[in-house]
C-alpha cells in the first residue's frame, strides 16, 4: 500500500516536503544510501529488546493503514498496550519515541478513515502522541480525546491528564477572548479529569481546572467526607488570588461545602472571612450541638464581630443568654488574669522596671531622673501598656497611704494640663475588658472640675469597654451625655470613647448623635475629626453609603487651610475605614470624590487613603505598584500623598508571607532612592507589615534608621521598634531601646518615642499581641486593622499629633490588643489543663499523606502563649477539641473512644 506524504508530519518517512514555501511543489525525497548507512548506525546502538520493540511498532504502523479491518484492530489493540503499559510510569517513554517518526503518517491516515470504531480507537493514540509531538498551541491532544473513545482517562498515566487539563485551560481561554462557540464539548473531558484528580488525592489540580472552565459546581459532585478539608483548605487559601467578586464566590462554595459535611467551625471562619451574615446565620442553624455553638461564639468573640441571637438560632432562653455571654466577650478578663497567675506574672510592674535605669551609665541615669511634663506623660502610657489588663499598678490603683508611686490622684495631677487627660485615662488601660471594675474606678474622676480629667475619664470609659459588648450599653448611656457639652476637651473624650467602645458595631443611635455633630458648622476641627474617626470605627467595613456623603460633605466645607492641619487626615482615613477590606466596592465613592470641589492635592491624598484601606490585606499586586509608583513622583508643594502610598504598600501586602518579604525589599529601595517625606514613612510601613513579629533583618533596618539624621525618620523607626515588638518581651529590641534612650537623653521628643516603646515592647507583661490576624493567620480583624492603621497615620507627623496635645491618640491601639493565648475549657466553659504541642506552624496546603503541622515543637500544660508564626496541637488522646485552630478559648469535649492503658 502507497504511503501519502503528509505536510504535518515532523518526522522523515511522512513529511517529505518539511520546511517548503507555501506554492511550492511537494517533492517525494527517495532515500539515498548515507542515510540508510545512518538509520543502520542508529539501530545498531539498540539492545536487542529495544531493537524489537521498535520493528513491532512501524509493523504495527504499516497495518494500521491495511485494508484489512482484522488487522487494523489487531495492529492498534497492540499499539494502545504498548503504549499504555509504558506510559503509565513515565513521561517520555520508548513507545513514543519510536513513533514519533510515524505521528504525521497516522494523523493522515485518521482524516482518510471512515467512522467506525477503529477510528476511534486510533484517535485514542493519537491523543496520547500528540501529548509529546503536536506543536505548540495546536492542543492536538485535547481535539483527538474529544473525538476518541472517551474511556478510562487515568489509563495513560498521570503526566498525560496533566496535559490534556493544561489544553482544556488554554482552549477555554481562546474561546472566551474570541467570543466562539466551542467546536466540541468541553466539559465531558473536564468531568474525566476532575474524576480522576479526586481518584488520586490532586483535589488542588481539580480546583485549578474547574476555576479556569468558571465551573466550581462539579466540587460538589466529587467531594466527600474524606477529601472536604483538602478541597476547601485551598479553595480558601486560593480565594485571596483572585478579584474580590471571584473571592467570594469561591468562599462561598467553601463555606457550603463545610456545612454539607458538617465542618462547622471551619465554615463559621470562611463566612467571617466573607463578612456575610447570611452564612454566619447558616451555619447556626445547621448545628444542633449547643457545645459547638459555644465554640463559634468564642470565634466570633475572638474577631470582634458583633452578633445577636435570636429564637431561630437559639432555642432556649437560658442556652441563648450563656452563648450571648460568649459572643460578648465578658469571659475575657477572667480568662486573660488565669493565664497570668499560671505564669506567675501578677506582680505590678513600674515604668523603672522596664527602663531599667540601673543598666546605664551614672550620668543617663541622672540625666533620667528628672522629673518633666512630657517624661511623666511617658511614665503614664508605659506603665497603662505593661500593666494593660491586670487590674493593678503602682501609680493609678495603689491606695493614698502607699509609699511607694504616691496615690493614684498624686499621680494624676504630676502630668499638667491636657496630659490628665492620657493619664485619667491609663485607668481604663489597666482595667481594660473588666468593664464592672473600671466603670466603677473610673466614676470618680467623672466627677472633677478638672475638665481634662473628666475627658480622661470619658476616654477611660471607652477603653474599658473596648471589645466587650453588653446588653444595656451602658457605654452609650454614660457617654452620650457629655458629647453634647461645650468643652472641646470633654466632647472628644466622649467621642473617642463612643468609637472605642462600639468599633464595628454598626449601632444606628450613636450614628444619629456623631451625624448631627458632623453637619454643626460651629464645631470645632479636631471634634469634627474625632467625630468622624470615630463613626469610620463604628461603621468599619459597612460600606454606608449615606455615612460616607456625609464625610465628604464634612471635607468640603472645610477650607483648605483647614485640611492642610495634621488631624484633618482623620477624615478622609474615616472614608477608607467604612471601606476597609472591600477592593471594588470602593470605587463608586472614589467616583463621587473625584466630583467633589476638593482642592486636586486634597483629593489625590484622600483618595489614596480610600483606596489603600479598600485593599488592605488583599495582597493585589497591582496595588501595590500602583503605590510603589506614586513613591516615584517628585511632589509639588502643598502635597501629601506619598505618606500614605508608602503605608498603603504594607497595608495591601501584610497578609502572606511571601508578600511580606517582597514588600520588605521594595521598601529598602525606597530608603535608598525615596525622598525625604517616603524615608518618613517607611519605618512605619516596616512595623506595620511585621505587627508583632521581630523579624531580625528589619530589626535590623529599623535599629539604623532611629539614628538617621532626620529627626523625623529616628522618631518613626524608634516607634516601629515598638510595633514589630509589640507583647513579645524581645530582649534585643529591649536592649536596643536602653542604647537609644542613652543616645537620645537631651532630646525630649525621641526620648518619649523610646518610652513608648519600651511600653508596647513589654505590652501586658508579655501576653498581648497587636496583630490583626488570628485562626492561623487565616482572618483579618476589621477593627483591630483599623486601630492600626489610625496610630501610624497619626504617626506621619508625629511632633502635632502624639507629641503635640493629641497623645492619646495611642489609645487606639486598644483596639488591636487581644490575649496571645491558648486556654482550654471543659464542657461546663470551666478552665481545663491539658498537655499541647507548640511549635512552627507549617504549611499544608496540596501536600500528600498526613504530615505534621508544627515543627520544633515543645509540649506544656494550657493555659500557654502562642508567638508569631506558632501552632498549637493537642498532645493528648483523651479529649477532642471543638475547634481545628487551637486559638483563643477553645473547648474540649471528652473522647468516647479513648481507654487510659494505666
Amino acid at each position: 500500500m502507497s504511503k501519502t506524504p503528509n505536510p504535518n508530519s515532523t518526522g522523515s518517512s511522512g513529511n517529505a516536503d518539511a520546511g517548503k514555501p507555501a506554492g511550492e511543489e511537494a517533492t517525494v525525497k527517495v532515500p539515498s544510501k548515507d542515510s540508510k548507512k545512518k538509520n543502520d548506525k542508529k539501530c545498531e546502538h539498540l539492545s536487542e529488546e529495544d531493537l524489537a520493540l521498535k520493528q513491532q511498532l512501524e509493523q504495527c504502523v504499516e497495518r494500521i493503514q491495511d485494508a484489512d479491518p482484522g488487522l487494523q484492530k489487531v495492529a492498534l489493540e497492540s499499539m494502545r498496550q504498548e503504549i499504555r503499559t509504558a506510559t503509565i510510569s513515565m513521561t517520555v517513554t520508548k513507545p513514543l519515541k519510536f513513533l514519533r517518526p510515524h505521528y504525521g503518517t497516522l494523523k493522515g491516515f485518521y482524516e482518510k478513515m471512515p467512522d467506525s470504531d477503529l477510528k476511534t480507537l486510533l484517535a485514542d493514540i493519537l491523543s496520547v502522541l500528540a501529548f509529546t509531538m503536536s506543536a505548540e498551541g495546536e492542543r492536538e491532544s485535547l481535539k483527538y480525546r474529544v473525538l476518541g473513545s472517551q474511556g478510562d482517562i487515568g489509563s495513560w498515566g498521570h503526566e498525560y491528564v496533566r496535559n490534556l487539563a493544561r489544553e482544556v485551560g488554554q482552549e477555554y481561554v481562546r474561546l472566551e477572548s474570541e467570543q466562539e462557540r466551542p467546536l466540541y464539548d468541553l466539559m465531558v473531558p473536564v468531568q474525566q479529569i476532575v474524576s480522576f484528580y479526586f481518584k488520586h488525592n490532586a483535589e488542588p489540580d481539580a480546583v485549578d481546572l474547574l476555576i479556569e472552565v468558571e465551573d466550581l459546581d462539579l466540587l460538589l459532585e466529587h467531594v466527600d467526607s474524606s477529601n472536604c478539608k483538602r478541597t476547601c483548605s485551598y479553595l480558601t487559601s486560593l480565594a485571596k488570588y483572585l478579584p474580590s467578586f471571584d473571592e467570594i464566590v469561591v468562599l462561598d462554595y467553601a463555606c457550603a461545602m463545610y456545612i454539607k459535611f458538617k465542618e462547622y467551625p471551619l465554615a463559621l471562619v470562611t463566612a467571617l472571612a466573607m463578612d456575610s451574615m447570611e452564612n454566619i446565620k447558616s451555619v447556626f442553624t445547621s448545628c444542633d450541638d449547643n457545645l459547638q455553638k459555644a465554640q463559634f461564639c468564642c470565634i466570633l468573640a475572638r474577631h470582634g464581630q458583633t452578633f445577636y441571637l435570636d429564637e431561630e438560632l437559639c432555642a432556649s432562653n437560658e442556652d441563648r443568654e450563656v452563648l450571648q455571654e460568649i459572643v460578648n466577650n465578658v469571659k475575657l478578663s477572667e480568662g486573660y488574669l488565669a493565664l497570668a497567675c499560671d505564669i506567675e506574672v501578677m506582680e505590678p510592674k513600674t515604668p523603672d522596671d522596664i527602663y531599667k535605669l540601673h543598666l546605664l551609665d551614672g550620668q543617663a541615669s541622672a540625666e533620667q531622673s528628672v522629673d518633666s511634663a512630657t517624661q511623666n506623660l511617658a511614665a503614664t502610657f508605659v506603665n497603662a501598656f505593661v500593666n494593660a489588663g491586670f487590674g493593678q499598678d503602682k501609680l493609678m490603683t495603689v491606695p493614698s497611704e502607699a509609699t511607694s508611686g504616691g496615690s493614684s490622684t498624686s499621680w494624676l495631677f504630676k502630668n499638667k494640663e491636657h496630659r490628665k487627660a492620657s493619664a485619667a485615662a491609663s485607668l481604663g488601660m489597666i482595667l481594660l475588658w473588666d468593664v464592672d471594675s473600671g466603670f466603677a474606678q473610673l466614676d470618680k474622676y467623672l466627677h472633677s472640675t478638672d475638665t481634662h480629667v473628666v475627658a480622661g475619664a470619658l476616654l477611660g470609659v471607652g477603653i474599658v469597654n473596648c471589645g466587650i459588648k453588653n446588653d444595656l450599653d451602658p457605654a452609650l448611656a454614660l457617654l452620650s451625655d457629655y458629647v453634647r457639652k461645650d468643652d472641646p476637651s470633654i466632647r472628644i473624650g466622649a467621642i473617642m470613647g463612643l468609637g472605642l467602645s462600639y468599633a464595628g458595631a454598626r449601632n444606628e443611635e450613636i450614628s444619629s448623635i456623631l451625624i448631627h455633630i458632623l453637619e454643626d458648622d460651629k464645631v470645632s476641627l479636631d471634634v469634627i475629626a474625632f467625630t468622624a474617626i470615630s463613626l469610620g470605627l463604628v461603621y468599619v467595613g459597612s460600606c454606608r453609603r449615606n455615612i460616607a456623603e456625609e464625610l465628604i460633605y464634612a471635607l468640603t466645607d472645610r477650607s483648605e487651610a483647614e485640611l492642610g492641619e495634621p488631624l484633618a487626615r482623620l477624615l478622609p482615613l474615616a472614608l477608607g475605614l467604612l471601606y476597609l477590606g472591600k477592593q471594588d466596592e470602593v470605587e463608586g465613592i472614589a467616583d463621587l470624590l473625584k466630583t467633589t470641589t476638593l482642592h486636586k492635592k486634597i483629593r489625590k491624598h484622600c483618595l489614596m487613603i480610600l483606596h489603600s484601606c479598600a485593599y488592605a490585606g488583599s495582597g493585589n499586586v497591582l496595588k501595590v505598584q500602583h503605590f510603589l509608583g506614586q513613591c516615584g513622583r517628585h511632589l509639588v508643594k502643598g502635597e501629601s500623598f506619598q505618606g500614605p502610598a508608602v503605608l498603603g504598600i504594607a497595608m495591601v501586602a501584610m497578609s502572606d508571607e511571601l508578600g511580606i518579604e517582597m514588600t520588605i525589599r521594595s521598601l529598602e529601595h525606597l530608603l535608598q532612592y525615596g525622598d525625604q517625606n517616603i524615608r518618613r514613612a517607611v519605618p512605619l510601613a516596616l512595623g506595620l507589615l511585621c505587627i508583632s513579629n521581630p523579624q531580625v533583618n528589619v530589626m535590623d533596618t529599623l535599629r539604623r534608621l532611629s539614628r538617621d539624621r532626620d529627626i523625623e525618620v529616628a522618631m518613626a523607626a524608634t516607634i516601629s521598634l515598638g510595633l514589630i515588638g509589640a507583647g513579645t518581651n524581645n530582649a534585643r529590641i529591649a536592649g536596643m531601646l536602653r542604647y537609644l534612650s542613652n543616645c537620645h537623653r537631651r532630646y525630649s521628643s525621641l526620648l518619649f518615642c523610646v518610652r513608648i516603646a519600651q511600653g508596647l515592647v513589654h505590652l501586658g507583661k508579655g501576653l498581648i499581641t497587636l496583630s490583626p490576624y488570628h485562626s492561623e493567620r487565616f482572618l483579618l480583624s476589621p477593627t483591630a486593622l483599623a486601630g492600626l492603621i489610625i496610630m501610624v497615620h497619626m504617626c506621619l507627623d508625629m511632633r502635632s499629633t502624639i507629641l503635640g496635645k493629641y497623645h492619646y491618640l495611642l489609645y487606639f491601639l486598644t483596639l488591636a490588643m487581644q490575649p496571645r493565648m491558648l486556654m482550654t475549657v471543659d464542657e461546663k466553659l470551666k478552665p481545663l489543663s491539658v498537655p499541647v504541642r507548640v511549635g512552627q506552624a507549617v504549611d499544608l496546603l496540596g501536600q500528600a499523606g498526613r504530615p505534621m503541622t508544627i515543627t520544633g515543637s515543645q509540649t506544656h500544660l494550657t493555659p500557654v502563649l502562642l508567638g508569631a508564626g506558632e501552632r498549637a496541637e493537642l498532645a493528648t488522646e483523651k479529649y477532642i477539641p471543638l475547634s481545628p485552630m487551637l486559638e483563643g478559648f477553645v473547648i474540649l469535649k471528652e473522647n468516647p473512644e479513648y481507654r487510659d492503658d494505666n
